[in-house]
């Protein structure tokens, strides 16, 4: 995978926009495209962790699990494939999600193959959309069969566990919403968006042309799809295109491996880092990281995952994943992917070993919190809706320090150093 660096007028603009940020007085760094978010209790949080098992459906040895179900070869245009999207389509459609199916053909080294996007809505007649995204196919080989288990089955995963444990607060909010309950309705009409791309791997050399196949046919697309304004409720201006409305897409990608190292590579998405580093922070002072006798997650010995971003620190960088063809039209993207790569990227042995369970159930976690906070959701929800309030799978959960006291971390748009590398590059030593 070779590096991408944008176009002079993109970086331009990206740093008209940053020159936006403004910190508000909760120490929440706002650029283009962000929110305030409304921060959970500790009782939420506890509600979270425990209204449904976090390690459940991300455990390879449980047969029904959503990672046993993606855990297999599903080069693009193969059987493998279509088992895959059919189970994710399935999934989602048991939610009652609105789904999309982009299917179409290129032209590939291995010659003309046939891809298919898999776009999940929760609410299709919203102004705008959240999107987390992953890729849901593996890489071919030659030499045997790849099972891609960081590279994306456990991503995928967790982004049906999402989607699961959501669905129920989703559904009470647009009541709300509906009967007129609903406070904020910017935060009330914007609806959460799963994207599963398929093609992102090279089927020979990372090229321009050879990679992203689903993401640069769906950037493409929704780039020259027009809304028409019976379509969507308020929506804010009649050039509005499928990409437009667009919120902020976070693209998950080669994670479940141990110890991942996260960065913030885009200004206007570091508030949105910075979210994910607060939640984590929560967890983990709570005691809600701690799993089984794993030493590493419990109170007072458990590291952060996610690199400090410093004063006078500049993030435009980036490398070649399924976000650029978005990025380079203007999406705001946040990127969760570890640097450097698990030691068994692109490695037959990226199976099922390769995964750690404590580590899944954390990403499970941070994204449950980040989430009902983007998109202001209620889990006392859950407690009504079936759930057990009493569940002790997490152990004893105490208010953390980071509730009390929250650091500012001030983004600098100065510096403009680069961190453009290549998957490539990483690894050619």
């Amino acid at each position: 995978m070779r590096p991408w660096r944008p176009s002079a007028c993109l970086l331009s603009a990206r740093s008209l926009r940053a020159s936006l940020v403004a910190v508000l007085l909760a120490g929440i760094t706002v650029a283009a495209g962000s929110r305030q978010l409304i921060e959970l209790s500790a009782t939420d949080i506890a509600t979270l962790v425990s209204a449904k098992d976090p390690l459940e459906q991300l455990d390879p040895s449980n047969p029904s699990s959503h990672l046993a179900k993606i855990l297999i070869p599903r080069v693009v245009d193969t059987e493998g494939n279509t088992q895959v999207r059919n189970y994710i389509v399935g999934t989602m459609k048991a939610l009652d999600w609105d789904i999309e199916e982009d299917s179409f053909e290129d032209d590939t080294p291995l010659g003309k193959k046939r891809f298919t996007n898999v776009i999940a809505t929760k609410d299709p007649k919203a102004a705008r959309r959240v999107v987390v995204a992953a890729h849901f196919d593996s890489k071919w080989f030659e030499s045997g069969e790849f099972l891609g288990a960081t590279d994306s089955a456990a991503p995928c995963a967790i982004m049906l566990d999402l989607a699961e444990t959501l669905n129920p607060m989703l559904e009470s909010r647009a009541t709300r919403f509906d009967d007129g309950e609903e406070d904020d309705d910017d935060v009330a009409d914007t609806t959460l968006q799963l994207i599963f791309f398929d093609g992102e791997e090279a089927f020979h050399r990372w090229t321009d042309t050879d990679s992203i196949y689903g993401a640069r046919h769906l950037a493409e697309k929704w780039d020259n799809t027009y809304i028409q304004a019976n379509q969507k409720r308020r929506l804010m201006t009649p050039q509005a295109t499928e990409l437009s409305t667009m919120e902020n897409l976070m693209l998950l990608d080669l994670l479940g491996a141990p110890n991942p190292n996260i960065r913030s590579f885009f200004l206007d998405t570091a508030w949105l880092f910075d979210e994910m580093a607060y939640a984590e922070k929560r967890l983990g002072e709570s005691g809600a990281l701690a799993y089984d006798e794993e030493q590493e997650m419990a109170p007072g010995q458990w590291r952060s995952w996610f690199a400090p971003r410093t004063e006078h620190q500049g993030n435009y960088g980036g490398m070649g994943d399924d976000h650029v063809p978005f990025l380079k039209r203007g999406v705001s993207v946040l990127h969760i992917i570890p640097l450097p790569f698990p030691k068994v990227w692109h490695k037959l042995s990226d199976d099922a070993s390769a995964l750690h369970l404590p580590t899944m159930r954390r990403w499970n976690l941070i994204m449950r919190v980040v989430m009902c906070e983007y998109l202001n959701l209620r889990p006392s929800d859950l407690k009504t809706r079936g759930a057990d309030p009493e569940s002790t799978e997490t152990g004893s959960f105490v208010r953390s320090d980071a509730e009390l006291v929250r650091r500012s971390q001030p983004l600098d748009l100065y510096n403009n150093s680069s961190m453009f590398v290549s998957r490539g590059e990483l690894y050619s030593s």
